[in-house]
């Protein structure tokens, strides 16, 4: 089987609904469930997060990032971290766990760099898309910094399955694009449930169409990924800027211009991504 037949095969898996997850992405996403009820309140949720070490660890990291650290003052336990950064974001980093434990069980090395490189441009971009939303085009920043972490979900669903196919994502950029991101990006999205509003963003950065200055969310997220100082490593879209030529993208926002936005928050962007590192 040549590569575009493997990219079909998947993807034509991925519509049926045969999609393949470890384990572990089944009991986050309960986890994920949960946190989503509305019946859910804050003494539970903590509960909850304590149960997973990892989201855990994001969950108090992300709480004392410049990102929503406005006072200065750390936090130490789950259940101070969940109530600064609310259930909307606690909700956006159980997304982040699942995200990477999508590819989470790859033994080979040039796989795994990989996906450490495509969730090191995610988190970039997640980070980015919060600021630009809040400070730039005014969309609601809890949804951008998801629209961010999920963005790229189909594609650490193909590294997961990669090692099935030897030769998969040898020079792929080209077939991922053309044969496996839409349809296998659109499953792994409606099987995690994301919103509508949060799909129709990714379509828009698919389909690679954005305003200047960002307007919608999809613009937001496109703007995000274009600024991102690190790109994804299966493919670069065609007409986007590299991270270098981003640098020269400036407009007039409401609070100046992008690039003095850009400086202003940079100690946010870069705390908010390490954090979710």
């Amino acid at each position: 089987m040549d590569r575009i037949d493997a990219l079909k095969a998947i993807a034509g898996q991925a519509q049926r609904g045969e999609l393949a997850f470890p384990t572990s992405v089944d009991a986050t996403l309960k986890l994920q469930r949960a946190l989503a009820d509305p019946d859910c309140h804050l003494e539970a949720a903590a509960r909850l997060v304590q149960a997973e070490p990892v989201l855990a660890a994001r969950t108090v990291a992300i709480a004392n990032s410049a990102a929503y650290n406005h006072t200065g003052h750390d936090v130490t336990n789950v259940n101070a971290a969940v109530q600064r950064v609310g259930f909307r974001t606690l909700g956006a980093l159980a997304a982040s766990v699942i995200v990477r434990q999508l590819a989470g069980e790859l033994t080979d090395p040039l796989l795994r760099a990989k996906a450490d490189q495509l969730w090191q441009h995610s988190a970039h971009v997640a980070a980015l898309a919060q600021v630009l939303a809040r400070r730039v085009s005014r969309v609601d920043a809890d949804t951008a910094l998801f629209a961010g972490i999920v963005h790229e979900v189909g594609g650490f669903y193909l590294l997961a399955r990669a090692a099935e196919f030897p030769g998969l994502l040898d020079d792929c950029a080209d077939d991922w694009l053309d044969h496996g991101e839409v349809p296998i990006g659109r499953a792994v999205l409606l099987k995690l449930g994301v919103p509508a509003p949060v799909t129709g963003a990714i379509e828009a950065l698919w389909n690679g169409m954005r305003a200047l200055p960002p307007e919608t969310l999809g613009d937001t997220l496109l703007l995000a990924n274009d600024l991102a100082p690190v790109g994804s490593p299966l493919h670069e879209r065609p007409g986007a800027t590299t991270a270098q030529g981003a640098t020269t993208i400036d407009l007039t926002s409401g609070e100046g211009t992008l690039v003095r936005v850009l400086q202003e928050s940079a100690d946010e962007v870069r705390s908010l991504a390490a954090a979710l590192l």
